[in-house]
């Protein structure tokens, strides 16, 4: 599903840079409607019961994003995942030759929640639309009508919507749009990791902006 990356690194938190544009415009997304999400906005929490979570479960905060160049192009994922409690800060990103940009935008949150050991209290951060409403009212439909659309055509990306469906049920996951590019911190860093993954794949030298 992805390239091959550096191993997942933890770091310390850092301060956010300047906001950098993603490689290329971002597409449309491939559904055809996407009623508009005020930034921040608060989707339901979904995924664990509260019977798997304990009283020392961990909150985290999941920062993710994807880019692509082409669409279908070189893509890269990202994403950012940390833990208020003890400051500690997880970052990782890869990268595929041929992709699209909601596949890198799903596979961002995948990764991140592959990243948790235990079930955790987990804010998701994304500019991602498709990703969010996905979680947030699709992906029943798509499962109660076999993985078909309301037109019952199959879903696309439907292996990396179950991948993200299986991986949040062992979560209490609460969503939030942010808007892309509008120098929310954590989301400009996501965004120039997944712009150098998407570059790396694609064999382009990474130009000192987004060293």
């Amino acid at each position: 599903m992805t390239g091959a990356r550096k191993p997942a690194k933890i770091v310390k938190p850092a301060k956010a840079g300047a906001a950098k544009s993603k490689a290329g415009a971002r597409p449309p997304t491939e559904d055809a409607h996407l009623p508009g999400l005020r930034p921040d906005a608060v989707a339901a929490s979904t995924g664990a019961s509260a019977s798997r979570l304990s009283a020392d479960s961990p909150r985290v905060l999941l920062f993710t994003d994807g880019a692509c160049s082409g669409n279908p192009g070189p893509g890269g994922w990202a994403y950012v995942l940390k833990h208020p409690a003890s400051g500690k800060v997880r970052k990782d990103a890869g990268g595929q030759v041929q992709t699209t940009n909601n596949q890198m935008e799903l596979t961002g949150a995948i990764m991140g929640l592959k990243a948790l050991t235990r079930p955790s209290v987990v804010e998701l951060y994304s500019d991602s639309e498709y990703v969010l409403k996905g979680l947030r009212e699709w992906v029943a439909g798509w499962k109660k009508r076999g993985w078909k659309t309301a037109a019952k055509q199959p879903v696309k990306n439907r292996e990396l919507w179950e991948e993200l469906d299986r991986l949040r049920g062992g979560h209490q996951v609460t969503m939030h749009w942010v808007r892309g590019h509008d120098g929310h911190p954590e989301n400009e860093e996501c965004d120039e990791m997944a712009v150098r993954a998407a570059k790396a794949a694609a064999g382009k030298p990474v130009d000192a902006a987004h060293r």
